[in-house]
């Protein structure tokens, strides 16, 4: 079962506040689409309940874009968390959502775009090859995210 990408995004805010680590929207929107991946990577299950779209500088959940545009390249307040929006099942999701901050959480939102958008990588082949990147919108796969983060965990074993 997939979960909104507010309760992802929530963990994210609420982890980097609690650590000292502040959060911008670059930031946030890669660490819920790269822990999208992975889930989809190691699960073959989607992680969120929205699709992810290929825009100029990378992948991107159009709904948390939208949320928290006008932070701009500050860090989201905590006060921000959506307190009626939680992990549907916290047992199973948490010690996942950890290892993915843990693995990233000391990148910029520009570092981790940067890994987003490399050459290889979904949206590259959407926004690059598929010519995504003459219209709005362009949808990325899960399928092809989740080739993607199977392939990346495979060459980590």
């Amino acid at each position: 079962m997939s979960e909104p990408v507010q309760a992802i995004a929530n963990f994210f805010i609420e982890r980097g506040a609690a650590e000292g680590k502040p959060i911008s929207p670059m930031k946030l929107l890669k660490l819920v689409y790269i822990a999208h991946g992975w889930h989809l990577g190691l699960t073959q299950t989607p992680l969120i309940d929205e699709s992810v779209e290929a825009w100029r500088y990378g992948p991107v959940i159009p709904s948390l874009y939208r949320r928290f545009k006008t932070y701009g390249n500050q860090p989201i307040p905590v006060t921000e968390v959506a307190e009626n929006v939680q992990l549907s099942n916290p047992e199973r999701l948490t010690p996942f959502l950890e290892s993915v901050w843990n693995a990233y959480k000391d990148y910029t939102g520009l570092q981790l775009s940067s890994m987003t958008h490399a050459q290889g990588t979904p949206w590259y082949q959407v926004w690059e090859v598929e010519g995504g990147k003459h219209y709005m919108g362009a949808d990325i796969p899960p399928q092809m995210i989740q080739k993607h983060y199977m392939e990346k965990a495979a060459n980590a074993a």
